[in-house]
């Protein structure tokens, strides 16, 4: 009997345990339905504008301003709005402290809460978005005591953003336009650091900061430096080479991240983060101060904002994941009062949503919890409060995930429908931080590609900005060339090299760091004895290699199973690409060749019954052959049993995925059903362009060969 199949369940998310949906995954080419879009946005007209309790020490700590829900910014041309502007500038008003305010608790001498809920929980609202009055200017501001005015020209962020050497950024921001880099390979503590520094200086490119011990060595604010020092004495290996790379604001790829050392690179992350944010609030208190002591007969012109508050974007896949995030930095800030935590809490956590022990440790940390993809969070700092939800330009760090900040910014026909198309917030992001990228690259890419293509804009409207202190390099459109990008995953792969080679264009030079060698997955199958073959396919091109690849399949793959049709029993074929998958699946159902082959499909848009009821007839050999898609293992991790045969139309990104399919899915075979050790057996498919996934598959050692080689055919047992 024929296999039967149906077509993608484009409008449809993968489903998680008893067909629980797991978020709002984007698949395939991006969508926007214009119906959510405005039933949010009638929910937040609704919402009635509720009067925030400002805490004693709640400050207003930005020059720049932020934008109001009920009063736009006129809207004027970019350059005109600054000449108009220039004609009258007063000087920055100084912010008051609210001194004469004091909760009842605090009153009464009890002690404040540490968390602050100002803002009550309804079901129909959108539970991303707090309605937030403009916040007004503050006299009486105060500044952390731990540093002078005098610039440090050993701190990073002085060197990177204040205290230039203009003549060379200039000259390192023409290279950067030519596409003039030097590259330059160097080990450190066994990884392998390949470096691209503007302009041709070999030697430059070569000079990187030295390893550290500890925090000891880090310019950090004073109230970082304890808990730091507590939480973390000495670093790892890893540690004392990224740190080093990290401050010192280059852009870094790091293509080794794993479940174990997740949790040091999302606390030097946000380390990282809340110390940049510190270090620019504190140097604008300082000089509003300044300012208003001197009054306005004074030469003193500070440059020390840009022209939005918001400074760091962090792009991550889950709400689970934004937690965590949270979590560590408010471990690292240990604030006083948490406003809105407990709605925090309920919207991103899930601790229900657990999976046993047998799950890969992988799976288990990238889907446990609440593990939806369409969030965005606001969090901003005062003196001793952190606040969840606040309003974008009231904020200093973006919690989002690619799908939730750009329904946020808008679609080109919301622009035409109700003018919503908005992303000057993202104008003044200083760092960016893109953890967990591998598994961004399983949802919807192109909305990472579509952030990171509106950051760093001039804006559109003014935004209460006060332009005689915006930086030189923002107004003269060099942003993106100080900006830091931080990108962490679990492996390299063509379109991450593409982020760090075209958005990636900081001044101070860009990084990656990846392991210095692969074994290769081959060699850690857990005893599976069965042969694996290794076939090469030449391809003209990239955009011929589709082509090639499929008729290489047709020609030399499907003849072994259609004249042994009893012998194809249990054969697994795996498809890393969607369109791939489409394309093998219609060439099975409708050639006259294969119609002695029954099959059954499971990717990515398979519910989860018809998944069930495929698996079995898998099993019982009812279907023979079974079409297997990458992201429907990314996301399900199936179970299944009767493998016999795989065929891998390609090999996946991911190198756990080939130890899972073949010493998972054969090996349990080869013990449950006792087949011979020769009967079970691999065949890849590979093209020259697939040179980093067969490396971290085959190992560094071979990698080599099996592309150069003449011959096209390598077996490994």
């Amino acid at each position: 009997m024929r296999g039967k199949f149906k077509g993608p369940r484009r409008g449809g998310a993968p489903r998680g345990r008893g067909g629980k949906p797991r978020g709002k995954r984007s698949f395939g080419a991006p969508r926007f339905d214009s119906a959510r879009v405005a039933d949010i946005e009638n929910v937040e007209d609704q919402e009635s504008e509720e009067e925030q309790i400002p805490s004693e020490e709640e400050i207003d700590d930005d020059g720049s301003g932020s934008e109001s829900e009920k009063e736009k910014a006129t809207s004027k041309p970019y350059f005109a709005l600054m000449e108009s502007l220039s004609k009258d500038q007063s000087a920055p008003r100084a912010k008051r402290r609210k001194l004469d305010h004091q909760p009842e608790k605090a009153k009464s001498g009890s002690k404040p809460e540490r968390e602050v809920d100002s803002v009550d929980e309804d079901e129909d609202r959108d539970v991303d978005h707090v309605e937030e009055v403009e916040e007004g200017p503050e006299d009486e501001v105060e500044a952390d005591d731990d540093d002078n005015d005098i610039p440090d020209s050993s701190d990073p962020f002085e060197a990177h953003f204040v205290e230039l050497d203009q003549g060379e950024v200039k000259r390192r921001l023409k290279a950067i336009q030519a596409n003039d880099y030097s590259q330059s390979h160097i080990e450190q503590n066994g990884w392998r650091l390949i470096r691209n520094f503007p302009g041709k200086d070999p030697a430059q490119s070569s000079l990187l900061p030295t390893p550290i011990s500890g925090p000891s060595s880090l310019k950090l604010k004073q109230r970082l430096v304890e808990t730091t020092s507590r939480k973390r004495s000495t670093f790892t290996k890893l540690e004392q080479v990224l740190y080093p790379l990290t401050f010192a604001y280059n852009d870094l790829l790091f293509c080794g991240r794993t479940p174990k050392n997740a949790e040091d690179l999302r606390r030097m992350a946000c380390l990282h983060s809340v110390n940049h944010v510190f270090k620019t609030r504190d140097r604008v208190i300082k000089n509003n101060a300044k300012l208003a002591k001197e009054g306005e007969n004074n030469d003193f012109e500070p440059r020390d904002q840009g022209f939005t508050r918001p400074k760091v974007l962090m792009l991550l896949p889950t709400r689970n994941s934004a937690v965590k995030m949270v979590n560590t930095i408010c471990s690292l800030c240990e604030p006083e009062q948490q406003e809105n935590r407990k709605r925090f809490d309920d919207s991103y956590l899930d601790k229900e949503s657990t999976f046993s022990s047998d799950r890969p440790e992988d799976f288990r940390e990238l889907f446990e919890g609440n593990d939806d993809d369409m969030f965005r969070i606001g969090v901003k700092f005062t003196r001793k409060t952190i606040k969840y939800f606040s309003q974008f330009y009231n904020s200093d760090i973006l919690i989002a995930s690619p799908l939730g900040l750009r329904m946020a910014i808008g679609s080109e026909e919301d622009k035409k429908q109700k003018g919503k198309v908005d992303f000057d917030f993202l104008s003044s992001i200083e760092v960016v931080i893109v953890d967990q990228a591998d598994a961004l690259l399983m949802q919807n890419w192109e909305h990472v590609e579509f952030v990171l293509e509106h950051l760093n804009r001039q804006p559109r409207e003014a935004h209460d900005c006060d332009f005689g202190r915006v930086r030189e390099w923002y107004l003269d459109g060099h942003a993106a060339n100080f900006r830091q990008t931080l990108v962490f995953s679990a492996f390299n792969t063509p379109e991450l090299a593409e982020l760090h080679r075209r958005h990636c264009t900081n001044w101070a030079g860009r990084i990656r760091v990846q392991p210095e060698s692969y074994t290769g997955a081959i060699e850690d199958l857990g005893g599976t004895k069965a042969r694996q073959t290794f076939s090469r396919f030449e391809a003209a091109s990239v955009a011929a290699e589709p082509d090639a690849r499929f008729e290489y399949f047709v020609s030399a793959i499907i003849p072994s199973l259609t004249k042994r049709a009893k012998e194809a029993t249990g054969t697994l074929i795996f498809v890393p690409s969607y369109l791939d998958f489409v394309r093998v699946r219609n060439y099975l159902a409708t050639n006259p060749t294969c119609s002695g082959l029954t099959f059954g499909a499971v990717s990515e848009y398979t519910d989860v019954p018809e998944a069930s009821r495929t698996r079995s007839y898998f099993l019982s050999g009812r279907q023979q052959i079974l079409l297997y898609t990458e992201r429907a293992h990314h996301f399900r991790r199936y179970p299944f049993r009767g493998v016999r045969k795989v065929i891998m139309y390609g090999l996946p990104d991911n190198p756990i995925f080939y130890k899972e399919i073949v010493g998972g899915y054969l090996g349990r075979s080869e013990r449950e059903l006792k087949i011979e050790p020769e009967r079970g057996s691999v065949r890849a498919l590979f093209s020259k362009y697939d040179v980093l996934k067969l490396e971290r598959i085959v190992g560094s050692k071979r990698v080599g060969k099996m592309v150069r080689e003449k011959g096209d055919t390598f077996d490994f047992v």
